[in-house]
């Protein structure tokens, strides 16, 4: 898999991937990450990237063309490039996306600054608009971290026991349960009791029990949703 990170600001995004799971990824070479700066593609001397917006309006857009130019050019290099845009308006990302986009072969992350990107550029690249939350923020840099991370947890060799896959939230709809470890009392606190008699079938269905409750009290969103199904 490689990421290409389409951005203004590089070094917000290449210190996440020094470190840890991620940087084990990248020096195995089951991912691959990559940088396009669109200042790098403008036509005008003084390398701007951004314009008032039409009909007036407080802050500036990223006009289409350094965008168009180098998104050009990817698709040329690789016409299977999948360009993701992260924006407010997209829809909600979700764990089964991620799933789902860890199958392909080149993801490109379009961060916009200033007030955004003109909706032109949108259209005509994007394949999937994503939003990571109903806030907004800076720019599109730590909402494409968060997808690529994601993303890159469900790639075949980056995780070191991938059966922990199995047991994380939202895997089937509901929160991971509860998880605990050593000292078995803490501050008054005690591990619940059947987690330290080893019978891994009452443990598993302990757990389950303990996910619902954890999704109805943390989610009720998730926990209706799939009450319902």
């Amino acid at each position: 898999m490689t990421f290409t990170f389409v951005t203004l600001f590089e070094n917000l995004v290449s210190p996440y991937f020094e470190d840890s799971i991620l940087k084990r990824a990248l020096q195995s070479g089951k991912i691959k990450i990559d940088f396009k700066n669109p200042r790098d593609y403008t036509d005008n001397k003084h390398n701007k990237v951004d314009n008032y917006q039409a009909g007036g309006g407080a802050g500036l857009l990223m006009f289409p063309q350094p965008l168009s130019a180098l998104l050009d050019e990817l698709k040329r290099d690789n016409p299977n490039v999948h360009i993701i845009f992260p924006a407010p308006a997209g829809k909600p990302f979700r764990q089964i996306d991620a799933k789902r986009l860890a199958k392909k072969e080149h993801i490109v992350f379009v961060s916009g600054r200033y007030e955004g990107i003109d909706e032109r550029v949108i259209e005509e690249y994007g394949d999937e608009v994503f939003s990571i939350g109903d806030y907004v923020l800076t720019g599109g840099e730590l909402a494409s971290l968060v997808m690529s991370d994601a993303i890159s947890r469900n790639i075949k060799g980056v995780l070191g026991n991938e059966d922990s896959l199995d047991e994380e939230s939202f895997e089937d709809g509901t929160l991971e349960a509860p998880s605990f470890t050593k000292p078995n009392i803490f501050k008054g606190s005690s591990i619940p009791s059947e987690f330290l008699k080893g019978n891994h079938a009452i443990i598993c269905t302990l757990k389950k029990e303990m996910s619902g409750l954890k999704t109805k009290y943390f989610r009720p969103d998730l926990f209706l949703r799939n009450k319902g199904q």
